[in-house]
């Protein structure tokens, strides 16, 4: 049976993304992003599914540099969810929103949270945790006037009851996660595709002006849409940057090897770190 990681515990958005893509396959939960694509690397699981960007609030920037850095593994498949955010409290708690003095959850939670946390809230004290799942399961473990950010999933699995709905700042709040795994064969996802992606990533070979319009002149000419372009550092040294660029489209054998053929001749190195489709899923 394959077997599929995710960022566990239970109850995370990950975890409803993998349950909602996926149909009977082995789901194994890890603490940490990194643990769960060090698994794949390894051999210890099969596939892999880790949150790459939320709409909000950007890029999970430990997800993209643990995969340039420290393990390559090809990107098979990306699964967008929308996400909603609630507070979950004890069901015990009787109290009032004034009451709650800490609330948990992820980085990234707690940031789309944010006017919310600020506007209706006394002021408690932030703890951050791995995940969403995590921090619920926090609050299931004492009986201290406490809450936690996150999905119906994590208030199901752990018991404890959503105080308020929809606490998110922006209404139009989702996550893309990618999946990854060293056999595209064994990406079932059940859900019809709804696009073709193409992602690289491009390394200048120095600062020098004009570097970036002759990067993006290769594809606009070529008419390749892109539908992100961020720079992250090369951990070099000061200035030194390179590329993610997610192109719409599916790498064929005309335009893509034009593109890589233009761009090294500018002295630019070129990876190609994954070809995949995109599922979008209404949970």
């Amino acid at each position: 049976m394959t077997k599929i990681g995710y960022l566990g515990p239970k109850g995370t958005f990950t975890k409803l993304a993998v349950d909602t893509a996926f149909n009977n396959e082995e789901k194994i939960a890890f603490t940490t992003i990194p643990e769960c694509i060090d698994a794949v690397a390894d051999g210890s699981i099969d596939i892999a599914v880790v949150p790459i960007e939320n709409a909000i609030e950007g890029t999970v920037q430990l997800t993209v540099d643990y995969l340039i850095h420290e393990v390559t593994l090809p990107v098979a498949g990306e699964i967008v969810v929308p996400i909603q955010q609630h507070l979950l409290v004890s069901p015990d708690f009787t109290g009032e929103l004034s009451d709650i003095e800490e609330v948990h959850s992820h980085s990234h939670a707690i940031a789309q949270c944010h006017q919310y946390i600020h506007k209706q809230l006394d002021s408690p004290a932030m703890k951050f945790t791995t995940s969403t799942g995590r921090a619920a399961e926090i609050v299931a473990q004492t009986d201290r006037p406490i809450a936690a950010i996150g999905n119906v999933l994590a208030a199901e699995e752990y018991g404890l009851r959503i105080m308020q709905h929809n606490i998110h700042d922006y209404p139009n709040n989702h996550t893309r996660f990618i999946v990854l795994t060293k056999n595209k064969e064994l990406v079932k996802i059940k859900q019809p595709v709804q696009s073709e992606k193409t992602t690289l990533k491009i390394t200048l070979p120095s600062d020098q002006a004009g570097a970036l319009y002759q990067i993006l002149s290769a594809f606009a000419w070529r008419k390749l849409n892109l539908s992100k372009i961020e720079s992250r550092p090369t951990k070099t040294g000061l200035g030194n940057y390179f590329f993610i660029i997610d192109v719409n489209q599916t790498y064929d054998e005309v335009l893509f090897p034009g593109v890589k053929a233009e761009l090294e001749a500018l002295g630019c190195e070129v990876k190609i770190l994954g070809t995949y489709p995109v599922f979008h899923m209404d949970i």
